[in-house]
């Protein structure tokens, strides 16, 4: 091995000059680097790298002191800007990567996870003027979970996506009050409970010890997690022998500060978020002198929001509460008593059917997915199309040891299901992250009227509907035919089926289910849920049941919707075509489920308006004290079609989209996106991201006027055709409906779904009327 030797200066032709130890002609052990630009370098070396131990200014000031590893900031280390923010934590390849603290030169700090230079995972941000973050972070932007806290004593803790609150929240108000209620993009959307100061509601008193400990539980200690990271990085230096051009290398980190110029500080919307919701104490006052009967400890206020206007307020007593809770309970008991399904997954049945439809997905996908792809055959339709599985909690040769009960296993016509996942471009591997992640299924909190239970993907992307015997038979009786359907039609209304499956319990206990796609899966709150099957009779929700996800029926839907006349020709010529199809499988009963995302009526326009640069919450207008924080205006058009630029919207398949961009008649027959200002923009397809107009005729109770007047809202329309599992042979249920429906009493014969198919038709053409564009 060459002696190791310290030299005088070394001035090489690009004048940039060394002076330190060298083995051979590299530099090794201590040393000074000093660039032609004035920067330099004094610590460790390597085989001819920056590496070990060292300090680094650059000619603009800026300076780095720190680990070092192959001529790259790598390791823990402070660096300070010219601006005279730090950051003092974990690097990678130059980049912020790991645990750390910056503060900023605004006096903002921020400690936590980073990855690749901006806030990733758990982590808190306090602003200069005392407002704190704490919660999960993505791509630099509050994403997640997270605990925002105001100087004035506000409090969210709640859902967070893209730097504004986004999903279900609390809303602690510093004089005492909680909104609990659903957030959508920083405005208030959906259905909310606002509980005044002085409720003594005992969840409250969770609420707030949640509050209190979220930001003491959420972070780990700096300093552990910094020493664990360090040691770590240590442990992962590389140790690459370099080249006789080592010294030009060196450049790699006099060429790369530009990644530390001034402007890189990122962007965090938080810091825009002060006081906004401040005027909580103002605004809720108003209850307060609203009533002196009013006892604010046993009242509170239901409301629903649209895009942050309070459209509803209902005051409620705990009193009421408590009766329909005890109603509640005992018609509960009452259908558990017929309901077929239920006493399969008493206690922790239903947990352990979770676990065991997540192990047969993950084993029967997994198996079937290297087979080579081909066209469905008849046999992949027949009986004996069937995976089966046993699965003991110890494991054998083909399955693992899990942590649920010993089941059976069996996968319907598996090949076809395959095939269909493939036809609505669903890929293997997103299929068993969205049905068999690690955050698992989650069971939706009421039974159908069938006795089934639903369960719901992590992800939203998918339901899972428990089935009864006939209903099994009833879809793989139609599964040829249903498979050439929704191949044929791409635009198809028809309800996705991805996979159908069935676990045999101990004891013989036999739990079918079919995994379907969830049209409401969407990118827009949904406000409204209707199932129309254009009857009455019995078709109406008792206004008591009614609850922010309660799906209503024909008698409870008071709009029609108008259209774009291409758009509307587009939807009936697809209902047609799959109603002749439910025909011809003998199927009735079906309906179309209907969601509704309504846009701010214009008349409140003014309460959503940006107020963000108002400084003081006396000055907000009254309501609830919500304002759109930076948001563009909505305007009385609040949807817009314009030509669709696949480049500008998301065109990846899921489980609720529906073939190819439809064309509207208002841009010339083009294929048109919709345009939401304030929210994004969407491709319009068949049964998705659908825009109308809602009307509503007022009632004469309603205006003064004697003249028909109507509301007129704008809305975004999804549907679909469900509930095509039924059984053909319910004679006096059809009796029964068609008497409903105002049909004379026919004689039933095989021309009944046809007739039924007609009658759905029609009252389709009443919901959604045929005007002049």
């Amino acid at each position: 091995m060459a002696d190791t030797q310290r030299l005088g200066d070394k001035v090489f032709p690009n004048g940039d000059i060394y002076t330190g130890n060298f083995e051979g002609v590299q530099p090794n052990g201590k040393g000074k680097y000093t660039w032609s630009d004035g920067t330099i370098y004094e610590g460790d070396w390597d085989g001819g790298k920056i590496s070990g131990k060292g300090k680094i200014i650059w000619s603009s000031g800026a300076k780095y002191e720190g680990d070092f590893s192959g001529g790259y900031l790598h390791g823990i280390g402070t660096f300070t800007r010219t601006d005279g923010s730090v950051y003092h934590g974990a690097w990678r390849m130059n980049v912020q990567h790991g645990i750390g603290r910056k503060q900023y030169s605004t006096s903002d700090t921020y400690e936590g996870s980073w990855k690749e230079g901006v806030h990733e995972g758990c982590g808190s941000y306090c602003w200069k003027d005392g407002n704190t973050y704490i919660g999960n972070w993505k791509g630099g932007k509050m994403c997640g979970r997270g605990v925002m806290k105001w100087v004035n004593g506000d409090v969210f803790d709640g859902s967070w996506l893209n730097g504004f609150r986004h999903g279900s929240g609390i809303y602690r108000f510093a004089n005492g009050g909680y909104y609990f209620g659903k957030w959508n993009r920083d405005l208030k959307d959906g259905n909310g409970t606002f509980y005044p100061t002085g409720c003594k509601h005992p969840s409250l008193k969770k609420c707030h010890y949640s509050l209190e400990c979220d930001d003491r539980n959420f972070l780990p200690s700096h300093s552990s997690s910094l020493n664990s990271e360090e040691d770590s990085v240590k442990r992962s230096l590389s140790e690459k022998i370099f080249s006789d051009r080592a010294l030009q290398s060196t450049g790699q980190i006099s060429q790369r500060s530009s990644l530390f110029n001034e402007n890189s500080r990122l962007f965090c919307p938080a810091r825009d978020l002060r006081c906004h919701e401040s005027s909580g104490t103002s605004s809720h006052t108003s209850y307060e002198g609203q009533d002196e009967a009013q006892d604010n400890s046993t009242s509170f206020y239901e409301r629903e929001y649209v895009q942050g206007v309070l459209i509803k307020e209902r005051i409620r007593t705990y009193a009421e509460l408590s009766d329909k809770t005890k109603q509640h309970k005992k018609f509960n008991v009452k259908e558990a008593t017929r309901i077929s399904c239920l006493d399969v997954v008493n206690g922790n049945w239903s947990y352990y059917l979770m676990l065991n439809l997540q192990l047969g997905i993950r084993y029967t996908v997994g198996k079937i997915t290297p087979v080579p792809m081909r066209e469905v055959r008849s046999s992949d339709f027949s009986d004996q199309a069937r995976i089966w599985m046993y699965f003991p909690r110890k494991g054998s040769q083909s399955t693992p040891p899990h942590y649920s009960i010993d089941f059976y296993w069996k996968d319907y016509c598996p090949m076809v299901f395959r095939n269909l996942r493939a036809m609505f471009k669903l890929d293997a591997a997103e299929y068993m992250m969205s049905m068999c992640g690690d955050d698992g299924l989650r069971e939706l909190a009421s039974a159908g009227k069938s006795g089934s239970l639903f369960y719901l993907s992590h992800d939203d992307r998918f339901v899972i509907k428990t089935l009864k015997i006939s209903e099994l038979k009833a879809l793989l009786k139609m599964l040829r035919s249903y498979y050439y359907h929704v191949g044929e039609y791409e635009n198809t209304l028809i309800t996705k089926y991805f996979g159908l499956y069935r676990i045999t319990l101990r004891g013989g206990k036999k739990v079918r289910f079919v995994v379907m796609g969830n049209m409401f899966c969407t990118e827009l709150q949904i406000h409204r849920r209707y199932d129309l099957k254009g009857s009455y009779e019995g078709r109406i929700t008792d206004k008591d049941k009614i609850g922010e996800t309660t799906t209503l029926k024909d008698r409870d839907l008071s709009y029609e919707f108008h259209m774009d006349k291409l758009l509307r020709e587009s939807l009936f010529k697809q209902i047609s075509m799959d109603c002749k199809f439910l025909e011809s499988q003998q199927i009735i009963d079906y309906s179309l489920l209907l969601g509704l995302h309504f846009r701010a009526p214009d008349h409140l326009k003014p309460l959503t308006e940006n107020t963000s640069a108002i400084p003081h919450h006396e000055s907000f207008p009254p309501g609830d004290g919500e304002t759109s924080r930076g948001e563009p205006p909505i305007h009385s058009k609040s949807l817009q079609l314009v030509n669709h630029e696949p480049s500008s919207v998301s065109t990846a398949p899921g489980p609720h989209i529906r073939g190819s961009t439809l064309k509207a008649y208002s841009l010339g027959d083009k294929e048109v996106d919709l345009l939401l200002p304030g929210t994004g923009r969407l491709r319009v397809q068949l049964g998705v991201n659908m825009p109308a107009e809602a009307h509503r005729k007022l009632r004469q109770d309603e205006v003064d006027s004697e003249a028909e007047l109507f509301e007129v809202y704008d809305v975004v329309l999804y549907l679909g055709i469900i509930d095509l599992l039924q059984e053909y042979n319910v004679k006096k249920k059809v009796e029964h409906r068609y008497k409903s429906l105002k049909f004379d009493p026919l004689k039933i014969s095989a021309v009944e779904p046809k007739l039924y198919a007609a009658r759905f038709i029609n009252f389709l053409n009443s919901v959604f009327p045929d005007v002049p564009a």
